[in-house]
């Protein structure tokens, strides 16, 4: 029997709400989201084994085979599809847009922005929770060009625009999507050629994937990440006994306020690079973006810097 594959990709953009966005597309009865969030399974294994070593180490990349298994359980629904950020992850992960394009060239794709700006400061704590980012954030800023590369929106569409097309990609803007989750997802549904009352309205809760206030920041940076996410070792860590767990918990991390955090510097580097990179979307997409207040320095009310 003939697998189906997936046709609606959630592409990112990482730290852009698309947890959130996942779950009111999976609401709708005609729709099916895969388990488990982004396999990733279109990025290269020699890439994607940097980028999301978790990811790699449940092997969907291995087989076509074993990829298609995640939407076995779609049973008729008309729109199977999949939510993975490491898709617009240039330069990081290159190549995806040809590999789906290859693999399914009638597939539809949904790019969820965010003011670039605050993007980029929600991806630094991302890194510092998960993945022993320690350096202060202006620095890391300045040293790691992945933060400012994946707010380049621009450049990440444009391989798929080149290969799909306008009218097969949907650009929802994260504040609008927040500010009002029922209207914008009747014009996703719209988009989709599904109707709207068929989504689950529990579906349009608050978002669930905030970040913490305290954020545990790693003292134990210099250990290289794979060593420090390999099984085994995380096995040994979760057999230790409560006080000898959170023992090694005090030694080896220290609780950072995100909202404490001075990110003046942060934002003075970041600004002037991704207003360029917002105009040049602008007009790649032919439209304008006010909700993004800290990337074009609106006083109209303080940054939300410490927000997931």
């Amino acid at each position: 029997m003939t697998r189906r594959k997936p046709n609606l990709f959630l592409i990112g953009a990482m730290k852009a709400g698309t947890h959130y966005l996942r779950k009111l597309l999976k609401a709708h009865t005609n729709i099916f989201m895969c388990e488990p969030d982004e396999p990733s399974y279109f990025v290269d294994p020699r890439h994607l084994r940097r980028i999301y070593p978790e990811m790699w180490q449940r092997g969907f990349w291995r087989s076509e085979e074993r990829y298609l298994e995640l939407f076995r359980p779609a049973g008729d629904a008309p729109l199977l599809g999949e939510a993975s950020t490491s898709y617009t992850k240039l330069p990081l992960a290159p190549g995806v847009a040809e590999r789906i394009a290859a693999f399914n060239p009638d597939a539809r794709f949904i790019y969820l922005l965010r003011d670039p700006v605050e993007r980029a400061i929600s991806h630094y704590w991302h890194m510092v929770q998960h993945h022993t980012e320690r350096r202060p954030i202006a620095d890391a800023f300045k040293s790691d060009a992945q933060f400012v590369a994946f707010s380049h929106y621009a450049m990440q569409l444009r391989p798929y625009l080149e290969r799909f097309g306008r009218d097969r990609i949907a650009v929802v803007i994260h504040e609008r999507l927040i500010a009002d989750p029922a209207g914008v997802m009747r014009g996703v549904y719209e988009w989709l050629d599904v109707d709207a009352s068929a989504a689950d309205p529990l579906g349009f809760a608050e978002p669930e994937n905030v970040g913490p206030e305290m954020v545990s920041m790693a003292a134990w940076g210099g250990v290289p990440r794979r060593l420090r996410q390999a099984p085994w070792l995380q096995g040994a860590i979760e057999r230790l006994p409560p006080p000898a767990h959170r023992m090694l918990h005090r030694l080896t991390t220290r609780e950072v306020g995100r909202r404490a955090a001075d990110a003046t510097e942060a934002v003075a580097f970041l600004r002037p690079q991704q207003l360029r990179q917002t105009e040049e979307l602008a007009q790649l997409l032919g439209c304008s973006f006010p909700e993004w207040t800290t990337v074009y320095g609106t006083p109209s009310r303080t940054p939300r810097l410490g927000q997931p």
